[in-house]
């Protein structure tokens, strides 16, 4: 069994945040589940993969990480007084996961966790509904160290500001954590590094010359050639090849660029308008350059709605494969049997999303937590099929394995076993039946064989008139014979025709039922003596 072990650590210093770096802290489980606002799944496979902590501005060290410690340590004695008890920072791991406590009772089942003062969250805690941000952490806290609440707080270190609640282990988020860490790890060993850029800026753009005209019935200056020309290498360094975040953004700014040289254009060929009408070349000239800018705008548009339509669907379709694959592999494993588990939406996943790095990052974060939900499928199966096993010499009785198997297990168990024992009853009835007919069939000696063929005259049997009226059917009959089963003709052919019908049932009287018991067991003797023959 994984034993915990406790860290001589301070929380903040660098030999804390090297231990982080090997070890899946408390504090990230959230991220790892994908339901942090602050750092996102792929983020924190680059940070434990490239070993390099998180980064932050002298700013934010001294105002929010800084100050947050200090808060806390003016929180902890009104809580130690609420509670009744001491508190201690502690760090501890249970195998790869860790928990880093801003206080522990020295009984190890009360631990304290702290949260600046914030207006949205404090609201949360005093009507007692924890966000679902922080549901991971305090669950794997008490994970980590056993412990049986916490005492979750938001403050800023007074009394006048100070919401609190109590947080209990929930068994379905405790095992939700361990999944999810497990996929992590197996995430983590396969990660590629990239670089996680910054949301990008467009860069300036060259700026275009602002076009200069004068006419008096003929154009008497104008900078046109010059503009032309500046339009036209502008208009040609265009890029199209869109792939990266900055490469959309640079291409959204040159829209609306083109779109503002067009206008401008528009203006400055209005103002020549109004000064003379005979202005063709300056005029073709502009409306040409207008054109091009236009044409380069809507293409250029256009292929940015293309290109990111096809980096989502490509991006889709490779998360997509990846999960079929592995559940291919897990039914693979399971054989007889496959799991029934809801496929990730990955489409609603990157719903809205607008960059590469923010799509992607949901999309990993779907497979992610579509593999977890698939293994645990998987292993409620191997363990309901371990279970069955011992029965599979019935597995004849059950032809719809596949669906009975996706029932809770206490009911597919008893499913299981109550087909087995009805089949065992019928078998026992069966064997019973044929155990009292032996008797019969045992006394019935054959007589001495005569040389001469055998003539079996067809039975008469002796009826006496019955004056009450026929009840026994002939369902009846075969359920005192079972497990012999006679028809209305075979009945005729002993001499027992019914005296009438109900419906489709065949009647006989009951004082015939020992009449046909004799006349049966003669045909099953004159059957021997043939067979004997």
């Amino acid at each position: 069994m994984t034993e915990r072990v406790t860290h001589s650590l301070v929380q903040g210093t660098d030999e804390w945040a090297q231990f982080r770096l090997t070890k899946f802290g408390a504090s990230e489980a959230a991220a790892m589940l994908g339901i942090s606002t602050k750092v996102k799944r792929n983020e924190l496979l680059h940070m434990k993969h490239t070993g390099t902590p998180q980064e932050f501005s002298d700013w934010v060290q001294t105002n929010i990480l800084d100050y947050g410690h200090e808060v806390e340590a003016l929180a902890r004695p009104i809580i130690e007084e609420i509670i009744g008890q001491d508190l201690y920072p502690v760090t501890r791991s249970l195998g790869l996961l860790s928990a880093s406590c801003d206080g522990l009772t020295l009984d190890d089942e009360t631990a304290f966790e702290h949260k600046q003062w914030n207006e949205a969250l404090a609201a949360s805690v005093r009507a007692k509904v924890l966000p679902d941000e922080y549901q991971p952490q305090c669950q794997q806290i008490m994970l980590v160290h056993d412990a049986k609440r916490v005492i979750f707080v938001v403050s800023d270190g007074t009394r006048e500001n100070m919401e609190y609640m109590e947080v209990h282990p929930d068994q379905a988020w405790q095992e939700r954590i361990i999944a999810g860490w497990a996929q992590f790890e197996k995430d983590l060993a396969e990660y590629v590094p990239v670089d996680i850029p910054v949301k990008p800026k467009a860069e300036a753009m060259m700026a275009l010359p602002a076009l200069a005209v004068q006419i008096r019935g003929e154009v008497i200056a104008s900078n046109l050639p010059a503009f032309r020309s500046a339009a036209e290498t502008f208009i040609a360094n265009i890029k199209t090849d869109l792939k990266t975040d900055e490469d959309f953004v640079q291409a959204d700014a040159t829209v609306k660029f083109c779109k503002e040289a067009e206008d401008n254009l528009e203006v400055a060929k209005n103002a020549a308008i109004a000064q003379t009408a005979s202005i063709d070349e300056l005029m073709r000239t502009v409306d040409h350059i207008k054109a091009q800018l236009r044409d380069k705008r809507l293409a250029l548009d256009k292929l940015v709605e293309q290109r990111k339509k096809q980096i989502k669907e490509n991006a889709v379709a490779e998360r997509r494969q990846k999960y079929m694959a592995h559940v291919a592999a897990l039914n693979a494993e399971l054989g007889e049997v496959s799991i029934v588990v809801q496929a990730p939406d990955f489409l609603g996943a990157i719903k809205g999303l607008k960059t590469i790095a923010s799509l992607y990052d949901k999309l990993d974060t779907a497979l992610a937590n579509g593999k977890i939900a698939a293994d645990a499928a998987a292993k409620d199966l191997r363990a309901k099929l371990d279970w069955y096993k011992p029965h599979a010499e019935h597995a004849f009785l059950f032809r719809d394995l596949q669906t009975l198997i996706q029932k809770p297990v206490e009911d597919f168990q008893l499913a299981v076993t109550t087909r087995i024992a009805e089949h065992k009853r019928k078998d026992e009835e069966k064997a019973k039946a044929q155990a009292e007919l032996q008797p019969i069939i045992e006394t019935a000696t054959p007589r001495p064989l005569d040389q001469s063929p055998i003539v079996v005259a067809r039975p008469v049997v002796s009826r006496s008139a019955s004056t009450s009226a026929p009840t026994l059917r002939l369902g009846q009959i075969n359920e005192r014979l079972a497990p012999i089963t006679l028809t209305a003709e075979g009945l005729a052919s002993l001499g027992f025709k019914h005296a009438a019908t109900d419906k489709a049932a065949r009647l006989y009287h009951e004082s015939d039922f020992e009449l046909i018991c004799a006349a049966l067991t003669r045909h099953i003797e004159a059957a021997l003596h043939k067979q004997a023959a």
